[in-house]
């Protein structure tokens, strides 16, 4: 289930997910990066790990992830998901994005004592209307000690690349920001933790899911990578396996999406070739 936040937090988060997932050791959860950065609560006490070796605290902040990671989880539990804005995280704490990019770190470290205290509120509370309202007021409470702008030059320019679906050059953005290549990079990297072409990238794979995820039997698959601007299957098939490990056929056809970048592959996963094995 995803949840929006009430407006005023807009500017800081995207949305939360409230997930279940059956646990099983021989399985494999794959995250991808959707271009925002999360804090994860796992609402019992279970061994989530990384990459089958480093074992995850029961609440984390994860920074931009570049390439994708694969979580094994024993039992069967519930996530409450926080997805921040790009730039949201970097507004509430003011935390250089760069310092974060890869990193897993547990919550506490980051909020201190006050997300030991939401964290437990989150595992009372059984209704997700109480869990909303819980971080709805840890984040409105961190809004106001920060004072940070609601609107600021990136806010824009990231809006104005998601309003193009990715496919936005630096040079048009310098035209679009009026301020130098060098300047919007280096915001980019503070803020966002990541390039602008590289944002721009996961945003462009981003409208290709988008469009996939509403793809009928008529659809046109061609149609479909011209219109998320790849240049042709080959193009896109190389691109989505950089981000995500496997091929836009066995993201459709051989995963369980708990969201758009969180998936479970299901038993017997075929490699298949590319685009041409939709059904």
């Amino acid at each position: 289930m995803q949840v929006l936040p009430p407006e005023v937090l807009s500017p800081y988060i995207k949305h939360y997910l409230f997930l279940e997932s059956a646990g099983d050791p021989h399985k494999t959860m794959r995250l991808f990066s959707d271009g925002n950065t999360g804090i994860v609560f796992l609402l019992e006490q279970v061994h989530l790990s990384i990459n089958h070796s480093q074992q995850l605290p029961s609440s984390f902040l994860y920074g931009q992830i570049h390439h994708f990671q694969d979580l094994a989880l024993k039992e069967q539990i519930s996530f409450v998901i926080v997805v921040f804005q790009p730039d949201g995280l970097y507004k509430l704490l003011g935390i250089s994005a760069c310092e974060l990019k890869e990193q897993i770190v547990a919550t506490q470290d980051v909020f201190g004592q006050p997300a030991k205290k939401l964290y437990d509120s989150l595992r009372h509370f059984k209704q997700s209307a109480e869990q909303v309202n819980a971080l709805n007021t840890f984040f409105y409470e961190l809004a106001i000690q920060r004072k940070s702008p609601n609107h600021t030059l990136l806010s824009a320019v990231l809006q104005h690349i998601a309003q193009h679906k990715g496919l936005v050059t630096v040079e048009q953005l310098v035209h679009y920001s009026g301020y130098t290549e060098r300047h919007v990079e280096r915001i980019f990297a503070e803020q966002v933790g990541m390039s602008p072409k590289k944002f721009g990238s996961i945003v462009q794979l981003h409208s290709f899911l988008k469009l996939l995820r509403h793809k009928t039997s008529e659809t046109n698959l061609t149609t479909i990578c011209h219109q998320s601007g790849y240049f042709d299957q080959s193009h896109l098939i190389r691109v989505f396996k950089k981000y995500t490990g496997i091929t836009p056929s066995e993201y459709l056809n051989s995963t369980n999406r708990l969201a758009v970048n969180f998936m479970q592959f299901k038993d017997g996963l075929d490699q298949m070739s590319g685009l041409y094995n939709f059904t």
